[in-house]
């Protein structure tokens, strides 16, 4: 029997054992910028605000992208997938999504044991 996460209409997210759910965020051309985390509360306040909230799983607390940098994420769509345990932010940023300045967190390459910097 189909679980009904995967074949109704109804938002139901699977989250993990300590609440969370993986939310991958991209631009609106499918440049994938940040992976980060939610919990219900960040998913709601996302929703509510048009701008992406996460959880901090090393600072153990809700935060909003861009809340000290000014670099928001504004929500342009939220889309889930088929079990509900991974969410897709696709967001328009106002400034870079990385907290190192870079335009997205994916900014080396792996190569064997060595990271390579991508221009």
């Amino acid at each position: 029997m189909a679980d009904p996460r995967e074949t109704e209409l109804i938002l139901d997210p699977r989250y993990d054992a300590a609440g969370l759910i993986t939310a991958v965020v991209t631009d609106r051309t499918g440049a994938l910028l940040m992976v980060a985390h939610m919990n219900r509360e960040a998913l709601a306040a996302t929703q509510s605000t048009g701008e992406a909230h996460f959880y901090s799983r090393s600072r153990r607390c809700q935060w909003k992208k861009g809340e000290t940098s000014g670099n928001v994420l504004r929500v342009v769509e939220l889309r889930i997938d088929c079990d509900q345990d991974a969410l897709w932010v696709i967001a328009e940023p106002a400034g870079p999504a990385c907290h190192t300045g870079k335009t997205s967190c994916f900014y080396r390459r792996v190569e064997g044991d060595r990271l390579v910097a991508l221009a």
